[in-house]
């Protein structure tokens, strides 16, 4: 699903002031995505200005097309992208509009282009083909659809697959849960959350009965309780008891002290190939870090590297499942969900744990 590349906390707060301030024109080029209307824009945009938290930003506008965000019709973001000719922005806008009848052959035919010249232009602008970008699209419509159908049939039409086989051949390669699983989007479980104060910024913990089920960092208290609670917004969401609060000092144990090990059950939720990454990463020593490449090619996925990367932004246990030792090849920090700086602080605080 939708996935992003985390910047610094102070990196996004700029982006976000020159965003209310409706600058056009800014010093680092950037774009955004809305999450709830899977539309992305460039700074400037005529459009009204969404809430925060809807927000995600990208270094370019390919970065968004790549995650199934569709270019916005007022402020034409691809017009920012080099040499990219209006016939790519046609191509998302088709696909959009058809999602049941995205064909090469439909759009051809309809564009009055040749098969091979969509497929070409689209690839070379976008670096992915048209066939993965309304793949893309699609899954970025699912869990939405998922949330408001009474049925996994329901969501399945209206996200645009054209038949019941597509679809869960489709939704087995992002999650090894069954549509109906993500529709109840945690209904009819109780979990218990708390927040608490850390070194490293505020966070907040959550449960369900088989294990902890969320862990984030950041700034703001209150913007993670929203993100926590859309994510599980069908559950009930419980204070804490004495019990958990004992779970929530193990965790805040962890930034404090992070050579010490968390003998808590974990909840972990994701498709199978997010668990195949995320429990090599709590294989990876205390101290140490690994480059995506070289755990895709460990998982046995050779070229892998951005899938590797996806599955690290989609983890939603900071600390428990540890994505801030997967690096750059060239031995940066690249991303981290919950900022780089948190990053950089939380390799060096392993580092000085293993040397006292």
């Amino acid at each position: 699903m939708r996935t992003q590349h985390a910047h610094a906390p102070q990196q996004d707060s700029l982006r976000w002031q020159l965003l209310c301030a409706r600058q056009p024109q800014a010093q680092s080029p950037f774009f955004y995505g809305v999450i709830t209307t899977g539309i992305v824009c460039k700074p400037g945009c005529p459009s009204r200005l969404p809430k925060r938290e809807n927000v995600r930003f990208f270094n370019c506008c390919n970065e968004a097309l790549r995650q199934g965000y569709r270019p916005c019709k007022r402020c034409r973001p691809l017009d920012k992208v080099p040499q990219a000719p209006s016939l790519v922005a046609r191509i998302c806008e088709w696909i959009a509009e058809h999602p049941d009848n995205s064909s090469l052959e439909a759009m051809a035919s309809a564009m009055q282009y040749s098969i091979a010249h969509l497929q070409k232009t689209f690839t070379r602008i976008t670096g992915i083909t048209p066939f993965e970008y309304a793949k893309a699209l699609r899954q970025q419509r699912l869990y939405p659809a998922l949330a408001t159908s009474r049925t996994a049939s329901e969501a399945m039409e209206k996200t645009g697959y054209r038949s019941s086989s597509q679809f869960y051949e489709e939704f087995r390669q992002f999650s090894s849960l069954p549509p109906g699983s993500h529709r109840q989007a945690g209904r009819g479980e109780v979990i218990t959350f708390a927040v608490a104060a850390t070194a490293l910024g505020a966070m907040v913990v959550a449960a369900t009965s088989k294990g902890l089920c969320w862990i984030s960092l950041g700034e703001d208290a209150e913007a993670q309780l929203e993100d926590l609670q859309r994510h599980f917004s069908r559950a009930e969401l419980c204070p804490p008891d004495a019990d958990f609060n004992i779970w929530v000092s193990q965790v805040i144990g962890l930034v404090d002290n992070p050579s010490q090990s968390l003998d808590l059950p974990l909840d972990i939720r994701g498709t199978v190939f997010q668990q195949q990454v995320w429990e090599a990463l709590r294989h990876i020593p205390v101290g140490s870090t690994l480059d995506y490449q070289a755990l895709a090619e460990q998982l046995g996925k050779r070229g892998g590297a951005r899938a590797v990367a996806g599955a690290c932004a989609a983890n939603v246990l900071a600390l428990a499942v540890p994505c801030h030792r997967i690096i750059r090849r060239d031995g940066s920090l690249s991303g981290y969900r919950w900022g780089v700086e948190r990053k950089a602080a939380l390799l060096a605080r392993e580092k000085a744990s293993i040397t006292r």
